[in-house]
């Protein structure tokens, strides 16, 4: 198949033909495998990643570390069980050029490494990539004494000329539009020669699990961080700079990448389990246990992992995604099929991911017969009988998983390009099959 054919054709969403019944190992969170390659390349020594996701955006976050001299040996792990990366951190260097794809946690985590670079380092991506607001990392890292050229847009393409080091200090940043302007400037903090100190300005803040997690990823490794949630001012995060440790660290499941097939058996009445299901998380995606039991669901978590079991009915739910707001589009695919209407708030920020995925998910389930409408910060769902029909995808992930959820309970819905769902979830229509057919 040519390249520009895998955007255009269409996988025919199955439709389940009965409750499933069916356990669905979930690979690796994107968050956490990203996350820990950036501190694993900061690190004074070499450190392992277990069972690290192989994702387009986690191999995107690889190969721009590799770029700039990082070594990543990819082989079996120190256990001599299972895939692992091996990160051999080394003096980060320029001339480079990364490809930050369409991965949000590249294009915003990397600019403040490559200040530590020697040498300029070239940021670029796909089209939509310069679309996302990346003015909040760029603005901040000027502050704190980094040389950026991006032509005055505040989005890619840009080049960072890397000095070898950056000052760092206080920088006050508006991170409403992205947690991660914020998790980017705490990830590298403990290399900058005086810490960082950021505080948020803005007045509201999205997606705080995600910051709650680099904090708590950066504390695992040895930096000093003073936070919010352990005392310290609302909206103030300090990083103390100081060397971090190379650790063995295995990555859990992508709580979000199980939405799909815990919906699945909502939707179908059915049984599903998602082994290794964390007892303790910072992952966003462990919200789903309360979003998907209001909305007619029951789980048990045991030492296997989730256990999650539709009832047969489907309700509406009103709920606020402000901090979750990755769950958004499966929630409305759910809700498109629920016995009453439902109201998804908090999520404004959704307009600047991927797609406009508020945007997105109004006209694809409305095309399928649904009434959706936007709101100044969500969505409102109004459930109707829906039918058949082509749901594009804007080669986002999130939207493509919502298409096949929606299919399940509606014969003839064609998802276009669902190969991009490989951002994250590497052969999802086989794991999607495989679970249908268990």
């Amino acid at each position: 198949m040519a390249p520009n054919d895998v955007h255009t054709a269409l996988w025919p969403a199955p439709h389940a033909s009965g409750a499933v019944d069916a356990t669905v190992h979930v690979p690796g969170s994107k968050s956490v495998t990203n996350r820990a390659l950036v501190l694993a390349a900061l690190a004074s020594e070499p450190g392992w990643l277990r069972r690290p996701l192989r994702s387009r955006d986690t191999l995107l976050m690889a190969g721009a570390l590799r770029t700039m001299g990082v070594g990543i040996e990819e082989g079996v792990g120190p256990d001599g069980t299972g895939e692992s990366w091996r990160v051999l951190p080394a003096g980060l260097r320029g001339p480079a050029t990364v490809d930050v794809g369409n991965a949000g946690t590249v294009m915003r985590f990397l600019p403040p490494v490559a200040t530590l670079a020697d040498g300029p380092v070239l940021f670029d991506g796909d089209p939509r990539s310069y679309e996302r607001p990346l003015h909040g990392v760029i603005d901040a890292l000027r502050v704190l004494g980094a040389r950026i050229d991006d032509d005055g847009r505040g989005s890619l393409p840009l080049t960072v000329h890397g000095g070898g080091a950056l000052d760092g200090g206080l920088v006050e940043i508006d991170a409403s539009s992205s947690s991660q302007f914020v998790s980017a400037l705490l990830l590298s903090g403990p290399r900058f020669n005086q810490g960082v100190e950021v505080r948020h300005t803005g007045s509201t803040l999205p997606s705080m699990p995600h910051i709650r997690m680099t904090v708590d990823m950066l504390r695992a490794v040895g930096a000093q961080v003073d936070s919010p949630e352990s005392g310290g001012e609302p909206n103030v995060w300090r990083v103390t700079p100081g060397a971090l440790l190379g650790r063995d660290l295995t990555i859990e499941p992508d709580l979000s990448n199980a939405q799909p097939f815990l919906a699945a058996a909502l939707v179908t009445g059915g049984k599903v389990v998602v082994p290794d299901w964390p007892a303790r998380t910072t992952q966003p995606g462990d919200r789903l246990r309360e979003i998907f039991t209001e909305m007619g669901g029951s789980c048990e978590l045991t030492e296997y992992g989730l256990e999650f079991t539709g009832s047969g009915a489907i309700h509406g739910i009103d709920v606020d995604l402000g901090e979750v707001g990755e769950l958004t589009p499966g929630v409305a695919a759910v809700a498109a099929l629920a016995d009453s209407p439902s109201t998804l708030r908090g999520v404004a920020h959704l307009r600047l991911h991927e797609t406009d995925r508020l945007a997105a998910l109004t006209k694809e389930i409305n095309e399928l017969g649904g009434d959706v409408t936007e709101s100044a910060d969500g969505l409102h769902i109004r459930p109707r009988r829906l039918h058949g029909g082509i749901f594009h995808t804007y080669e986002d992930h999130r939207m493509a998983t919502a298409g096949a959820i929606i299919g399940l309970a509606v014969e003839g819905v064609q998802i276009e390009n669902v190969a991009t769902t490989a951002k994250t979830l590497p052969d999802f229509p086989g794991l999607w099959t495989g679970m249908l057919e268990a």
